[in-house]
């Protein structure tokens, strides 16, 4: 066996330098690109569920809406379509003009049925107080 006398095999290797350049200039324009929206949420105060409930003092003056489980609309215990709520929530406001509102949805019910009863709710009386029940 000989051993080769002079200069040693070039080893191949791999210069990483110009990639991680790419990579922080990459990242930098992406972070001075990037657009950060804060979204605005719908802010509910729903009821502690471990605090006592107090029932109204006079529940004649309360207009009850309730959505059931299969999203339909109860207003007075009568089925009400989405577009009806805020004629509804009209008339009997006129009825009682210091009666306050009270949304009574099912746990089961769409959020976005509950949003929408809300806004036609504070449609149809205004200054009143619209105050939202736990579900069954």
């Amino acid at each position: 066996m000989r051993r080769k006398h002079g200069r040693p095999e070039d080893e191949a290797e791999v210069n990483i330098t110009p990639m991680l350049d790419v990579v922080f200039i990459l990242l930098i324009f992406f972070i001075v690109t990037a657009t950060f929206v804060r979204e605005d949420a719908l802010d509910l105060a729903r009821p502690d569920p471990n605090q006592e409930e107090t029932p109204p003092q006079d529940l004649s003056k309360t207009i009850f809406v309730q959505i059931s489980e299969q999203n339909e609309i109860f207003i007075e215990n009568r089925v009400i379509d989405i577009g009806a709520v805020r004629a509804n929530i009209e008339r009997l406001h006129a009825e009682r003009p210091k009666a306050g509102i009270l949304i009574s949805p099912d746990k089961k019910s769409e959020t976005g049925i509950m949003v929408r009863v809300m806004d036609q709710a504070k449609l149809g009386c205004r200054g009143c107080s619209v105050s939202l029940a736990p579900g069954d």
